[in-house]
């Protein structure tokens, strides 16, 4: 399979943040992406997400498509990560993250290219990222304010990317609990 953010700037490891501006090819590539590890996975259920900006219409991105996959169980789908290490993903195990199942793809020349966050069906973080994607792609004006904080901070961070997650902290706590109540009152209030 070729690498679906070839045509799209990418960051090396060390180097400076890339943005790259939005790509309709990015919901493609969670597709064939998506479709690969269901095929890799038979036999355990798995609901695939495309989340994080390459899931936002119309903002800038690191060009890295980001899934949340959903399982009956975190235990289950550690019994078939080999099957995933076979389509070459890297299994990091919680990361950082109680609950989680974080497993990472780079192209040959080790720029990532997907990561996949997989967590047990009910964990709240399951709402919290599908939260956060549907709030910016229901108010564009919140998903721009968030690109032109991207942007600003890939600027001014160089290549440190713990000081680009890190000042995005604020704004995306600030949309996840707009995001929350928005979804308790049926996806109608800001």
């Amino acid at each position: 399979m070729s690498d679906p953010t070839a045509s799209t700037p990418r960051r090396a490891p060390g180097a400076a943040i890339v943005l790259a501006p939005p790509d309709p090819e990015w919901a493609a590539a969670f597709a064939r992406e998506s479709a690969a590890i269901a095929a890799a996975l038979v036999g355990l259920p798995i609901t695939l997400h495309h989340i994080g900006s390459t899931a936002i219409p119309g903002i800038v991105a690191k060009p890295v498509i980001d899934m949340l996959g959903v399982v009956p169980s975190v235990e289950a789908l550690d019994a078939r990560a080999p099957q995933l290490v076979a389509i070459g993903y890297e299994a990091m195990g919680e990361f950082g993250i109680a609950g989680r199942r974080y497993f990472r793809k780079d192209a040959p020349d080790g720029v990532r290219t997907h990561q996949l966050h997989a967590f047990a069906a009910g964990s709240p973080e399951i709402d919290r990222h599908l939260d956060f994607r549907d709030y910016l792609r229901a108010f564009p004006a919140t998903a721009a304010a968030y690109a032109a904080l991207k942007r600003e901070l890939a600027a001014r961070a160089g290549g440190d990317v713990r000081a680009y997650g890190d000042g995005k902290t604020a704004f995306v706590r600030d949309v996840e609990r707009r995001a929350a109540g928005w979804r308790a009152g049926g996806g109608h209030a800001s």
